[in-house]
C-alpha cells in the first residue's frame, strides 16, 4: 500500500536564498505543521533550519527541521528550489542540462519513497524543468506543477495598481506562457474593480497613451527580475511569497485561480508543453485548467512562447541523448 501524505507537511529541496525565504514566509502564515529542509549540503540545511526554528516563539505553531529523502514519503507538498546558477561564459543549454539531470535525480528519490505529494518546481528554467519532472515521475499531470508566472502575474497586478492608483486587491490580471522573455500579458483578461481594463481606462481618464502604457507595463514585468538581479544579485522575496501562496492554496484546498505551469493536452490549442495558464489549484494540485478565448494577438504570442519552450525541450533531449 502506498504511503499516505501528512496533510500539513511541506518538504523544501534546496535551502538557499529562495528555499529559506519560502520557508520563512510559510512559517509566518501558519499553514504547515511541519516544514522540512533538504539540501545537498546537509550542514547548510541544518544551519538554516536551526536559524528558522529559533523564531518559533514568534510564529504560529509549526515544526521546522532539516531532513532527508525519507521525508518525501508522507509529505503533502514537495517544493524544489534547488538549481545550479549560470557561470560566466556558460551557455543556457549547458545550465539547463545540469539542472535537468539534478531534477531527474531528485524525482527518482521522491518516486522511490512512494510519495503521494504534489510536486511543485521553482527551479529555472521552470517550465522546461516541470516538463522534465513530469515525464521522469510518470505521475498524473495535476500533481507535477511549476511556479510558472504566479510571481509575474503578481508583478503585473502591482504595476497596474500603481499606475491606476487602485488597491492591488481590486486588480485581476494574468501573465501567461513561459516564465521568461516570451511571457504574454493577457490584457483581454485584465479587470479593475470588476470592469475590463478596456472599459475602465476611458472612465479613469488617466492615460493619454494607454497603448504605450500597456507596452511599458508589460515590458517592466518582463524585465523585473533582471533589474532586481542587477541591483542586489538575486530575487527571493517575491518568489518566496509566491510559493507560500501556491502551497497555502494546496494545504487549505482553496480552489484558487493561479497561473502555475502545467502540461497542456490541447488546452489553448497547445499540446506536449508545460507553461502557465490560469488553473484552479487545490489539495490535489491542479483541479482544472481555466480556458478562455484570448485576443488574437495574445493567442499568437502564447503559441510563440510554447514553441520556444518546445525547442528548448528538443535541444535538451538532443544533448542528453
Amino acid at each position: 500500500m502506498d504511503t499516505l501524505w501528512n496533510s500539513r507537511k511541506v518538504v523544501i529541496v534546496g535551502a538557499g536564498a529562495v528555499g529559506s525565504t519560502f520557508a520563512y514566509a510559510l512559517a509566518q502564515k501558519g499553514l504547515a505543521d511541519q516544514i522540512v529542509l533538504l539540501d545537498a549540503n546537509s550542514d547548510f540545511a541544518e544551519g538554516q533550519a536551526l536559524d528558522l526554528a529559533h523564531g518559533l516563539p514568534f510564529y504560529p505553531s509549526v515544526q521546522i527541521r532539516a531532513g532527508d529523502k525519507r521525508d518525501y514519503a508522507d509529505a503533502q507538498v514537495i517544493v524544489v528550489t534547488a538549481g545550479a546558477k549560470q557561470a560566466p561564459g556558460e551557455s543556457r543549454l549547458n545550465l539547463l542540462q545540469k539542472n535537468a539531470a539534478m531534477i531527474e535525480s531528485i524525482v527518482d528519490e521522491i518516486v522511490a519513497q512512494k510519495s503521494q505529494a504534489v510536486l511543485l518546481l521553482a527551479s529555472n528554467p521552470v517550465d522546461i524543468l516541470t516538463h522534465v519532472a513530469l515525464k521522469r515521475s510518470g505521475w498524473p499531470k495535476n500533481r507535477v506543477i511549476g511556479s510558472g508566472t504566479v510571481l509575474d502575474s503578481a508583478r503585473f497586478r502591482y504595476l497596474i495598481s500603481q499606475h491606476c492608483k487602485v488597491d492591488v486587491g481590486n486588480v485581476h490580471a494574468y501573465i501567461l506562457g513561459e516564465h521568461g522573455d516570451s511571457e504574454v500579458a493577457a490584457w483581454s483578461m485584465t479587470h479593475v474593480a470588476g470592469t475590463s481594463i478596456d472599459n475602465y481606462c476611458p472612465v479613469c481618464g488617466k492615460c493619454k497613451d494607454w497603448h504605450g502604457e500597456r507596452e511599458r507595463i508589460a515590458r517592466e514585468v518582463k524585465e523585473s527580475a533582471y533589474h532586481i538581479i542587477n541591483y542586489k544579485g538575486a530575487t527571493y522575496f517575491g518568489i518566496g511569497m509566491s510559493l507560500a501562496r501556491i502551497v497555502g492554496t494546496i494545504l487549505q484546498d482553496q480552489n484558487s485561480v493561479l497561473t502555475v505551469s502545467t502540461y497542456l493536452e490541447g488546452e489553448y490549442g497547445l499540446k506536449d508543453v508545460c507553461l502557465s495558464v490560469p488553473c484552479i489549484v487545490g489539495q490535489s494540485g491542479i483541479k482544472r485548467i481555466v480556458q478562455t478565448e484570448l485576443a488574437s494577438e495574445e493567442q499568437a504570442a502564447l503559441e510563440r512562447s510554447a514553441q520556444i519552450l518546445k525547442d528548448g525541450i528538443a535541444n535538451l533531449k538532443q544533448v542528453l541523448n
